[in-house]
């Protein structure tokens, strides 16, 4: 990876449902992170997200609606594209797995891992969950289910199919777990150390055409297709241009993947041993989420509870949308959402905190008639220590309490008692600091910073509506 250049991607949604709240949080989070490399720190980024359209469920969804497989991608992916506009995010590369560039990349990967003795063809018999698209071990089920997927029956497949090498990495893994943080946070860390420590099994990488042709063509083999993991995980290296482009490859690669984390296993361990046997470097780091739940509960279409990103934009607008998704917490443990909750951080941060703050010094300032000529760009130290070490919800932390202490700082000087030279001087520090507040606030709230730093530059005049109108 070339030193001014910086490479994310989401993981890739699975083009069977519309997208939720889950998701509208990992790519806000990728989104902020994009802008904070590109915007603050000067870097050529690319920031890669898109969809994952192969696999059983696909086909299955296809069938039902009567409709071919790729015209029924061709609608979901195009309602993951919109994303874009709805929650401003700045992706530049926008991959589907259909893509004719992704299909060769994966024919090559298949052709790299086969050369280094790694896919060979055995009997399956196994339990699968094909919500999850993964065999499971009887250790990984409640009751006979999957614990994701508790409502879907496993299937029971027996069929000759191409297995992947795994086992042969179990050394290789454990020795890039043990460097620091690969995986964040350190819980999801201690979990796939330990799913690795307990012995890895060969996985199938192959379905045969006949029982399920909705998949990318093995290499050599016209009776079988890919495995939709092995060849989903490889878009996060075919985005660059690879095989093709060496020189885009190696100027990006290795990245930042952030996942779910019922992604943990495919992201940290299948994916970085498919990359070891391809002779290819592992991922930079593994950000997982924990997962979101509504008032207690998993989210459910059945139970009503779903939340959407577009739900959320109609009821809190745009940047506050994305303030609010990343001030539930990034990269931790699950966490539990109500729009009760969400209303009153909205009113508490953004309301009656920043916007209270923005709207009342600026009409000072204005009927003080202060000009301002220059703009404070500087970050806080503390603040580009998290954003470096991808600690999103405290780096929004850091601006809450710089929010909260310009505040004190005008109750402690009280600029509306003071008149003349006393009270500019007031206000001007006033403002130094809401310009470093809208600085820091770039690639969280893109829009809203602009427009804070807008109206706090050259002569000053007060905003004829509030930033954040309160919500009842």
């Amino acid at each position: 990876m070339a030193k001014n250049s910086f490479y994310l991607t989401t993981t890739l949604p699975y083009v069977n449902a519309a997208p939720h709240i889950g998701f509208a949080l990992e790519i806000v989070e990728a989104d902020v992170i994009a802008r904070y490399h590109r915007d603050l720190l000067g870097e050529e980024v690319i920031f890669n997200t898109g969809t994952d359209e192969h696999g059983q469920k696909i086909y299955e969804k296809a069938l039902e609606q009567g409709v071919d497989p790729k015209s029924y991608c061709d609608e979901w992916a195009a309602k993951f594209a919109d994303l874009q506009q709805l929650l401003n995010l700045s992706f530049n590369h926008f991959i589907r797995t259909t893509d004719e560039h992704h299909i060769a990349a994966a024919q090559e990967f298949w052709r790299r891992c086969q050369a280094n003795g790694d896919i060979y063809k055995a009997n399956y018999k196994v339990k699968y969950c094909v919500g999850c698209e993964l065999a499971k071990q009887d250790s990984e089920l409640i009751d006979g289910r999957c614990p994701l997927h508790p409502k879907q029956e496993l299937e029971l497949r027996e069929e000759e199919n191409y297995f992947f090498r795994f086992s042969r990495y179990q050394e290789q893994l454990l020795s890039l777990y043990a460097q620091d943080e690969f995986v964040k946070p350190k819980e999801r860390l201690n979990e796939i150390t330990a799913f690795v420590k307990q012995g890895l099994s060969d996985f199938s990488i192959s379905r045969l055409r006949d029982k399920m042709p909705w998949g990318i063509p093995v290499p050599g083999d016209d009776e079988h297709v890919m495995y939709v993991w092995f060849d989903a995980l490889v878009n996060y290296i075919s985005t660059l241009s690879w095989p093709q482009n060496e020189t885009k490859f190696t100027e990006f690669w290795p990245g930042i993947q952030l996942a779910g984390k019922d992604n943990l296993r495919q992201q940290a361990a299948m994916w970085q041993a498919m990359l070891l046997s391809a002779q290819l470097p592992p991922s930079r780091k593994i950000l997982i989420n924990g997962f979101i739940g509504v008032d207690g509960q998993k989210m459910s279409k059945s139970l009503g509870n779903v939340i959407s990103p577009t739900d959320l934009v109609k009821r809190y607008g745009l940047d506050a949308s994305r303030f609010l998704l990343i001030n539930l917490g990034t990269f931790g443990e699950d966490m539990d959402v109500t729009f009760d909750k969400l209303d009153l951080n909205y009113n508490a941060q953004l309301a009656n905190g920043l916007g209270n703050l923005c709207s009342r010094v600026a009409k000072m300032a204005e009927q003080a008639g202060v000009s301002i000529e220059s703009s404070v760009n500087e970050l806080p130290t503390e603040y580009t220590s998290l954003m470096n070490a991808f600690d999103l919800k405290p780096a929004l932390d850091c601006i809450s309490v710089k929010i909260s202490e310009t505040d004190k700082f005008l109750a402690s000087t009280t600029p509306w008692k003071k008149t003349g030279e006393e009270k500019t001087a007031i206000l001007t520090e006033a403002i130094a600091q809401i310009q470093q507040i809208a600085h820091m606030l770039i690639p969280f709230m893109p829009s809203t910073a602009a427009t804070i730093k807008q109206h706090f530059q050259g002569q000053i005049q007060s905003f004829t509506t509030g930033l954040f109108a309160r919500i009842a």
